[in-house]
């Protein structure tokens, strides 16, 4: 096993790689104001982005979830990592050879952590599948991709492969690159045999490798060709720690940055549809890899729409039952889009790489614009199954449908669809269906407790600038009231001491514990001052505050102020100055009160020399408060 990395290692690898490059490759960032950047949270569901990137510290916060940390912490979480493996994994990417404390230095094989590893045998097998697509068994393979409108260019850009029909010939190959059985059987590369060893899982299929939103290959999809070939038309890798099949989209790292620049993503069904519709022109296209669209699926694209009024999703399904049933299947989860969704009915029954064949580019593209909204399609499926001929039938058709109506977030959208309902049942009076559809969604917003948004993309969390109702609770730690003056100054003198050290220095380093009053500030002020102080100055002057934090919850804080912005257009050494004033002043007038409680108890009778020494004290103190509200800063 591989030791312990080198320090110095660690920090080159943080400082090579910029944390808003790694953050950005699974979701939108957008700008943030005071250098900083946003977006919605990977780790919780939220509708307005408390998530905040600082390229210049390094670190990330959402101040939703309170999740925060450095590039490193990020690709931890997110990818279910341990610290060796995220600093192995960065180090790859930035080209950095890393050096282990036991054993000098290593090409990290068998020392590897198992993620890493996985995925550096699907990087193989991808490879190994490419290179065999050119082989002459392939040639049923390049046939099936030619019929289909795609040549070797396509195949290339999409790293369309070819398993061969032999029992072993991935697993010899990637032994051959140093991975044990195990480790094949583990990646769902190879299954078990009746002999007991291993064999390849793919064989005389076609592949397309199957790569999460940061481009690593996770798993494949493997089409057969041969008619006695007597597995399933299409086979997937088995689920495994890097390959969830529903937390994946087929072509999500070819699209993201579309998806991204557009804010729309069209949602097709299969592996040849995705290659039709970039061809087309339409890169937003991504696909499920055998299992229904679903709620992480929606997660991971409301990341890169960022969840904006104007952003849209699109579903093609074919026109017929089974279409139709995946389109409302569809619908049951689109209010969990801020996005609008539409729906787009493939002519004929044509799947968009049937139509490109067909009828060409355009003919796709066009397809995409002439979509119809996903609950209209709702509504006329619902409408379909009654009889508007009598009252009677008209009548259940507005039960049925009317809730469908209510539940639309966007109020106007919503109205909209109500008038527009009247005209497909048939009731001319529109402001009795209008009527309807708006107590049904008043009764929706009665029993959930929530009042309606005015758009799809409303709500989140209070800023910090007013300041939440109640005290907040940072990370499982002490109340905090940021109501209150002393906390909110306090609050803003650490961000200043965190993030433009020089502001406050060397008057800072000076400041006691007890001068705040929130225990989770006194914590930070503690760590800043374990680490040298403000007037360090160093680079890694934040990572070392955050090191010398006593646990996870301050380390979090330190992490939260390091990121927040500071609340003033221009952050200099006059409003650094009233900071440190404030802050002070308070500590001074506190301990006036306490002194002057102390003369009052101690009264008239008490000794002399104690009398004169805590009046003394009670002088020099107002003295110094005196000097403080007359000169600011200068009187420190």
């Amino acid at each position: 096993m591989a030791g312990r990395i080198n320090d110095d290692d660690v920090k080159a690898v943080r400082d090579a790689v910029p944390i808003d490059a790694v953050v950005s490759e699974y979701l939108q960032l957008r700008n943030a104001g005071g250098g900083n950047l946003k977006g919605l949270c990977p780790f919780h569901d939220e509708k307005s982005p408390s998530f905040q990137v600082s390229p210049s510290k390094g670190l990330y916060h959402c101040f939703g979830c309170q999740a925060g940390g450095d590039t490193l912490d990020f690709i931890m979480k997110i990818d279910h990592l341990s610290f060796s493996e995220a600093v192995e994994r960065l180090a790859g990417q930035a080209g950095i050879t890393l050096r282990y404390e036991e054993g000098g230095y290593t090409a990290g094989t068998s020392g590897r952590g198992e993620r890493i590893r996985l995925v550096e045998a699907h990087k193989a097998a991808a490879t190994f599948y490419v290179d065999q697509l050119d082989s002459p068994e392939a040639e049923i393979g390049r046939k099936f991709l030619a019929e289909r409108g795609f040549d070797q260019a396509a195949a290339a850009h999409f790293s369309v492969g070819y398993s061969p029909a032999g029992w072993d010939h991935l697993t010899r190959f990637l032994r051959g690159k140093g991975f044990s059985d195990k480790e094949l059987i583990t990646s769902g590369l190879a299954q078990d045999s009746r002999s007991g060893k291993p064999i390849d899982r793919f064989r005389g299929r076609l592949m397309w490798p199957i790569r999460d939103i940061t481009g690593e290959v996770v798993g494949f999809g493997a089409r057969k060709l041969r008619d006695d070939d007597n597995g399933p038309k299409y086979l997937n890798t088995p689920e495994t720690a890097i390959y969830k099949k529903s937390q994946v989209l087929y072509g999500i790292d070819l699209a993201k940055k579309e998806i991204a620049k557009t804010s729309r993503a069209v949602v097709v069904e299969g592996y040849t549809d995705v290659m039709a519709c970039h061809m087309a022109g339409v890169t937003t296209a991504i696909a499920t890899c055998g299992t229904a669209f679903g709620g992480d699926h929606i997660k991971i694209l409301r990341r890169l729409l960022m969840d904006n009024a104007t952003a849209e999703v699109i579903f093609t399904f074919d026109g017929d039952a089974a279409g139709q049933k995946a389109a409302l299947r569809a619908f049951e989860d689109d209010q969990k889009f801020a996005a609008e969704t539409s729906i787009a009915i493939t002519p004929g029954g044509m799947d968009p790489c049937d139509l490109r064949l067909a009828q060409g580019d355009a003919a796709v593209a066009s397809l995409v614009e002439t979509r119809t909204p996903l609950f209209e399609f709702a509504l006329r499926h619902i409408v379909s199954r009654h009889n508007l001929e009598n009252p009677a039938g008209r009548a259940a058709a507005l039960d049925e449908a009317a809730p469908v109506v209510a539940h639309i977030k966007n109020i106007a959208i919503q109205h909209e669809s109500a008038v527009q309902l009247a005209g497909m049942l048939g009731i001319r009076d529109e402001a009795f269906v209008v009527k309807r559809v708006a107590q049904l969604a008043r009764w929706a917003r009665d029993r959930g407790g929530q009042p309606q948004q005015q758009g799809r993309g409303g709500g989140g969390r209070p800023s910090y600038d007013a300041g939440p109702a109640q005290p907040e609770r940072p990370a499982g730690g002490p109340a905090l009231n940021l109501r209150s003056p002393a906390h909110r100054t306090e609050r803003e003198l650490l961000k200043l001491a965190l993030q433009r050290p020089a502001l406050v220095s060397p008057a800072f380093d000076a400041y006691g514990m007890d001068e705040f009053t929130a225990p989770p500030y006194a914590a930070v002020r503690q760590a800043i001052l374990d680490a040298g102080g403000a007037s360090l100055g160093t680079e890694d002057y934040l990572a070392k505050v955050r090191e010398a934090a006593p646990n996870d919850t301050v380390r979090a804080l330190v992490t939260e102020l390091a990121v927040e912005a500071i609340h003033t257009k221009t952050v200099d050494e006059i409003y650094a100055g009233v900071q440190l004033v404030q802050v002070r002043l308070r500590a001074v007038d506190r301990r006036v009160h306490e002194i002057q409680g102390t003369m009052s108890r101690l009264g008239p009778q008490a000794p002399p020399e104690q009398l004169a020494a805590v009046q003394e004290e009670l002088w020099v103190l107002q003295q110094y408060g005196r000097r403080l509200r007359n000169r600011g800063a200068e009187g420190l």
